[in-house]
């Protein structure tokens, strides 16, 4: 049974003061680490963790035949260019969620006229969103598929007021149709949550559109995806492994690494042990070279760990969420509560810049 290996930043640090050869910077981000988890995986288990020194990290991965991956990990992110924008990857990034649906499960279709899309987008963006994420179709569990004509007359104007108004637009579907007339309309970035395998036309059109792409991962359709999810591997690496094939096809479509961002999917065909799972080693995912989108916002498992708290009392789990993926080097965090996790987020900074001024 052969085993396969996987690279893990843990021991994070404050600041990389004093520490030179003993640490290192996670994907050009704002976060230092003292050492890497190397995970042996074979018939569907953990059989082997090592614990390496950073010192001793990058030899290490050579031997296994991860060099490229260690390189990942601790190569700066370029920025994204969206349109006119450019979003750098630096620091963590809101992407605020627009819904122009009459049945999302988060706000419970308040944006499904246009207009009030629209103004929660500016809304939005005037908060502090470097992105505006606008749909036209609930993917929530159990949610039916939308005929793209509906989807793109949902979206298409909200998408021309934001990026009239100087937005960065990004829209959220898995149609091509939808993706072409969302880029005419001012779009620049797609974040499809089939990560281009729901539409065989989707991977030609964001190639051809030489824009961001996100690449989600999911288990099942929207309609089947919380039905008892199960892995053959521990959720972390099967999703690892789900990301790097799909990274792969869509280089081979034509969209340069560049522009890919990866996510993990959390609700999307995972317990609620899942979700928690990935997030502890969300730091692994920047092995892939790409970066990292979180969408924990409102999320059922916060409710399922607060007392079952409604959708709309899950703030304080979604800050709580947002900034740990955020100290796990999330360059992208999407979310419903723009101001709040804005503010979250310039705290963490703080913080952050606080450790990094010499004493």
């Amino acid at each position: 049974m052969s085993e396969r290996h996987y690279l893990r930043p843990v021991g994070f640090v404050d600041a990389p003061f004093g520490l030179d050869g003993q640490v290192a910077r996670l994907a050009g981000g704002l976060g230092w680490f003292s050492a890497v988890e190397i995970a042996a995986v074979a018939g569907g288990r953990i059989v082997g963790v090592e614990l390496v020194p950073i010192s001793d990290a990058a030899a290490a991965a050579e031997r296994l035949g991860l060099g490229e991956t260690w390189r990942n990990l601790v190569a700066p992110r370029a920025p994204l260019t969206l349109g006119a924008r450019v979003v750098r990857l630096d620091q963590p990034q809101v992407v605020g969620i627009v819904n122009a649906t009459p049945d999302s499960f988060s706000d419970g279709g308040r944006f499904a006229g246009a207009d009030d899309a629209a103004e929660a987008g500016h809304r939005m963006a005037a908060a502090g969103a470097a992105i505006i994420d606008v749909g036209g179709e609930s993917t929530r569990p159990g949610a039916k598929p939308v005929w793209e004509g509906d989807e793109i007359a949902r979206v298409e104007p909200v998408i021309r007021s934001l990026a009239a108004a100087g937005a960065a637009v990004s829209i959220d579907t898995r149609k091509a149709a939808v993706m072409a007339a969302a880029l005419a309309a001012g779009a620049a970035m797609v974040n499809d949550v089939s990560a281009l395998t729901f539409d065989p036309r989707s991977a030609a059109a964001v190639a051809a559109a030489a824009c961001p792409v996100v690449l989600m991962h999911h288990l099942g359709t929207p309609e089947t995806m919380q039905a008892a999810p199960a892995y053959d591997d521990p959720v972390l690496f099967a999703v690892y492994d789900w990301l790097a094939a799909r990274v792969a096809a869509a280089e081979a479509a034509g969209i340069a690494r560049a522009r890919i961002v990866v996510d993990p999917g959390l609700g999307f065909g995972k317990t609620v042990q899942h979700n928690l799972q990935l997030l502890n080693g969300l730091a692994m995912l920047h092995g892939l070279g790409c970066a990292v989108m979180v969408g924990a916002s409102r999320k059922r498992m916060i409710g399922a760990l607060s007392g079952e708290a409604g959708v709309d009392e899950r703030l304080a789990g979604s800050l709580a969420l947002a900034l740990k993926a955020a100290g796990q080097g999330a360059q992208l965090l999407r979310v419903h509560d723009v101001p709040e996790t804005v503010q979250a987020l310039r705290v963490w900074r703080g913080l952050r810049d606080a450790a990094l001024a010499p004493q």
